[in-house]
């Protein structure tokens, strides 16, 4: 989603941010730190480890993180400047919608993967405004 449309800085602005690297390419261990246990999204989640590609983003500061991966994992040009916390699981406020944005799920086995599966499944609840209709 945050590497579509390079050019529109509207869409952007929306997404809330822009897909820069993936050192390592993918397959890439790494862990997805849950930054805020108290939000719908990730509430009851725990830290867990996925094998994909680990995304390095331009990240805009007015979004609401709720997971993060330590870079650098794997060498790249960003390497001298770690480590640091890249978000990885946000949300943010767009006109009157919602914005829900994962840089999880490159390929199906990661989506399949649980925590990975519930923080998208309540991710979507959460921007259709649907919080409700959750069931743990």
């Amino acid at each position: 989603m945050c590497d579509s449309f390079r050019n529109n800085t509207y869409y952007q602005f929306m997404t809330g941010g822009q897909w820069v690297a993936h050192p390592g390419n993918d397959g890439v261990k790494y862990t997805i730190r849950i930054a805020d246990s108290a939000h719908f999204i990730t509430k009851g989640s725990k830290d867990f480890e996925v094998a994909s590609e680990q995304y390095y983003m331009h990240v805009d500061p007015a979004v609401k993180v709720q997971a993060v991966t330590r870079f650098p994992v794997a060498d790249g040009p960003h390497s001298p400047n770690g480590p640091v916390d890249m978000p990885q699981v946000w949300t943010k406020l767009w006109g009157q919608g919602r914005v829900f944005y994962t840089a999880l799920g490159h390929k199906a086995d990661v989506v399949r993967q649980p925590e990975v599966l519930r923080i998208c499944t309540r991710g979507l609840l959460w921007a259709a405004k649907a919080e409700s209709l959750a069931k743990d």
